[in-house]
């Protein structure tokens, strides 16, 4: 336990931060964001399957919906909650485990972009999504590694912890929702507490392997030495 508390003390106090604001004005845009790659995820799903994509929105209230026409029912509904997942795995271990914080922070931002002008219509999800991926392309050419990571960090962590969170919350503890696992149940076939309990599993294995294997002995950011020359 002392290793592990010494190895990964940073991220370890970034979730506790970020969880303790979590429910205050600060996380708002955190929060809009995760909610963006959960119906990314979606849209993705879809145009993998085959299918194409009517319209994608995210609201102030936290919320968000992707019409779509074609591609695999099944895989669309399932994608929300674990596509964000992977893609806040993906996040926190590129972030980890590589150099390329800038290069990925930019692409994120572009992606953004590109669903915006392919998808979005509505007032507020074109300026948050526009002012978002700016924010992101700005972050990528005007600082450095440590800043670029450390907010990849936040947003993989956030991505990835809260996936379990809101499954429980929307789809077991208040099965009522209309959410993905009660529209799943609806088309095929058992409850919304059982898909939700699926998902919740699968979430759980997940960031367990993640924690596991992809973390390494030490995760901590260390400060560039300074070079000097003789």
């Amino acid at each position: 336990m002392t290793a592990i508390l010494r190895g990964h003390w940073q991220l370890i106090t970034l979730t506790v931060i970020v969880f303790a604001l979590w429910q205050t004005p600060a996380m708002t845009p955190l929060k809009i964001l995760v909610v963006f790659l959960h119906e990314a995820s979606h849209a993705i799903a879809v145009r993998v399957t085959g299918g194409d994509i009517i319209s994608f929105s995210i609201s102030q209230n936290q919320g968000g919906e992707v019409w779509a026409r074609g591609g695999s029912r099944f895989i669309m509904l399932s994608a929300g909650y674990l596509g964000s997942l992977l893609i806040g795995v993906a996040l926190l271990i590129a972030a980890l485990r590589t150099k390329a914080d800038r290069k990925i922070m930019a692409a994120l931002g572009v992606v953004m972009l590109l669903i915006t002008v392919f998808y979005i219509r509505s007032t507020f999800a074109m300026a948050f999504t526009v002012g978002m991926g700016g924010a992101m392309l700005l972050l990528a050419w005007k600082f450095g590694h440590a800043i670029n990571d450390l907010c990849l960090r936040i947003i993989g962590l956030s991505s990835m912890f809260y996936v379990p969170y809101d499954i429980v919350s929307d789809t077991i503890l208040r099965s009522n929702l209309q959410s993905d696992a009660r529209m799943l149940a609806e088309e095929f076939g058992g409850t919304t507490i059982l898909w939700g309990c699926i998902w919740f599993a699968i979430s759980l294995v997940v960031i367990g392997l993640c924690l596991r294997y992809g973390l390494g002995r030490d995760s901590n950011l260390r400060r560039a030495s300074a070079k000097t020359t003789t």
